[in-house]
Formats: C-alpha cells, sequence, structure tokens
C-alpha cells in the first residue's frame, strides 16, 4: 500500500505529497527534505486519503489524519447551488431581459419562480446538513 504525507498549508488547508521511493530515498527523508521547515506532518496510508474530492478545499490537516471541514463544505455546496441555480436562470432571463417577440415574459418569470424555490429548498438542506455526504444528497450530485 502506498503512502502518502500530510501537512498543514499556510490557509489552513492539507497539502500532499505523494513520494517516489525509486528516488532512493525513504518516505521520511523525502518528508524531511519537502516538508517546510517547522511545519508538523504526517505519514499516512494512501487509502487515509478521501477519495471523493467535491470538497477538496475544505479539506485540513489534523494529527490524525484528513478532516472536512463542514462550514467550509457548505460553503462550497452553497456555490455549487448558486452556480446550478444561474445556469436554470439563463434561459428565462434572456426572454425578460431581452423581451424576444413570442415568447411569454409571465411563462419566463413563473419558471423562475419555481426555480428560486426549487433552490430555496436545496439551500436549507445544505444549511442542516451534518456530514458532507448530506450536503451531495442535497445537491443532487
Amino acid at each position: 500500500m502506498g503512502k502518502k504525507i500530510i501537512y498543514p498549508t499556510e490557509n489552513n488547508g492539507v497539502a500532499i505529497i505523494t513520494p517516489i521511493l525509486d528516488c532512493g530515498l525513504t518516505v521520511e527523508q523525502i518528508a524531511a527534505k519537502d516538508v517546510p521547515i517547522g511545519v508538523p506532518f504526517k505519514i499516512i496510508n494512501a487509502s487515509e486519503v478521501p477519495a471523493d474530492f467535491t470538497f477538496r478545499a475544505a479539506w485540513e490537516y489534523s494529527a490524525m489524519s484528513i478532516i472536512i471541514n463542514l462550514n467550509k463544505a457548505k460553503d462550497i455546496g452553497h456555490t455549487m447551488r448558486r452556480d446550478a441555480r444561474t445556469k436554470e436562470f439563463a434561459p428565462y432571463d434572456e426572454i425578460i431581459s431581452k423581451q424576444i417577440p413570442g415568447a411569454s415574459v409571465v411563462e419566463a418569470e413563473a419558471a423562475r419562480q419555481a426555480i428560486r424555490e426549487k433552490y430555496a429548498v436545496i439551500q436549507l438542506k445544505i444549511d442542516a446538513a451534518l456530514t458532507p455526504e448530506e450536503i451531495k444528497q442535497a445537491l443532487e450530485i
């Protein structure tokens, strides 16, 4: 099983080094060479690195392993929600802003309201989530 070297970054994230042992150095020697001086690190099994990178920006270093900061994961989830909502709004925004002949502004606004309501429910589910998996379920990914 492969090894990884993890250490905290300046912005409270986690850096991951994948050591290449063909270089003739041990994992410990690679860590001593590549981890910034004075920064704590841990050597872990590769299987301990989360396989799901959806919330990679929410990963943080802990003395035991990599943890996912739930508040950061929720922020990422909300960004994903807003991006998806914007894409759904786009065709209706165009109808309303350009006053396209033959297209009903009333129908477009009704569709936009349905989208608002759909994403308001998703927002509440993200806010109530207790795990990254629940955030993903709210986003249906």
